[in-house]
């Protein structure tokens, strides 16, 4: 049973650098929507002295330590797991909350079909807008993942749809995210993740929102990783890409996905992108097991009863036909 509240659930992985710096404005956002909460933040083997700073400096955080590195979904969802809070705020240790944060965000959640609610992403040191509503659309049999869009003139009744709730800064229903089991961790370690739990989300009735006027700050990271570094994220994102296709695209749809697989292969073995070879592999490799993430969605909803992706897309972009935007 979870009490009226927000439990905040922060994944961590040597960013003791970013947590000193985003710390202290979730507690300030925290102390200002007036509600009870808890911080938990689940540490994925971290080694540059995260869970001994955390212990030390801030003992009311519940801090989980993970023995292995198991990458985003294993980790945030032990944090998930153990939330006793009716919202869950799913928040990256390098996004800053402004002050007023959870202002208005309560309010979606007295709709009974809200899975949850995102707000704008900004930059670190500037108002680069990096997130707004997610837009959803396809490229060709593709599932489109990047698209975003900005309310222009928002009024203060307007609600606006968003695709997917970004992992970095989405609050969700526990009782919603508890009954889908968290984020699929076939996904680990990392990417397309938070699409494709939002798009579960949407499949079984709920729905997905983007609140304007809720801003954090997210600071880009400047690292410079190694050409085989880049290659292995490359694998994972493409490889993360394919299940998500394949787990929600159903009947001829699906058909002409895998079609749209051989030119697209082509396409990138002529311009010496080979990892894309090995994300095919990884892709069919763990074919029985993203079968299994297929078969629990269906449990949790008789097949009849889900919404296919064309249903999500059109029911999103129909409802913002009236609405001023701007896409970027």
């Amino acid at each position: 049973m979870s009490h009226t509240g927000i439990s905040v659930v922060i994944p961590n992985y040597n960013g003791m650098h970013l947590l000193i710096e985003t710390l202290p404005p979730l507690f300030i956002a925290l102390q200002r929507a007036g509600n009870d909460y808890e911080v938990i933040i689940s540490d994925d083997h971290s080694t540059d002295g995260s869970v001994q700073f955390l212990r030390s400096a801030y003992p009311g955080i519940i801090v989980l330590e993970s023995k292995v590195n198991l990458g985003f979904s294993p980790t945030i969802n032990k944090g998930i797991f153990i939330t006793k809070f009716n919202m869950v705020l799913l928040l990256n240790s390098d996004v800053k909350l402004s002050p007023d944060y959870f202002k208005g965000l309560a309010n979606y959640f007295d709709m009974p079909d809200t899975f949850g609610v995102m707000g704008r992403i900004i930059g670190w040191d500037d108002e680069e807008i990096q997130d707004g509503g997610k837009y959803p659309g396809f490229h060709g049999a593709k599932i489109k993942t990047s698209g975003n869009y900005i309310p222009l003139h928002p009024e203060q009744d307007d609600k606006f749809y968003s695709m997917y709730l970004s992992g970095a800064n989405a609050l969700v229903s526990r009782q919603k995210i508890m009954e889908l089991g968290g984020f699929d961790e076939i996904f680990a370690p990392f990417y397309v993740e938070d699409y494709e739990i939002s798009l579960r989300a949407w499949r079984i009735g709920y729905k997905c929102y983007y609140h304007h006027e809720a801003v954090c700050r997210h600071k880009v990271s400047a690292s410079v990783a190694s050409k085989n570094r880049k290659n292995f994220v490359n694998a994972i994102y493409y490889r993360n890409k394919m299940y998500l296709h394949a787990m929600h695209l159903e009947g001829t749809s699906l058909f002409f996905w895998y079609l749209q697989l051989l030119p697209e292969t082509l396409i990138r073995l002529f311009t010496f992108r080979f990892y894309y070879l090995q994300s095919l592999a990884m892709f069919f490799r763990n074919h029985k097991r993203m079968k299994s993430s297929i078969k629990k969605l269906h449990l949790t909803r008789d097949r009849k009863d889900l919404l296919s992706v064309k249903e999500v897309v059109d029911f999103i972009i129909l409802s913002l036909k009236e609405k001023v935007i701007k896409r970027f």
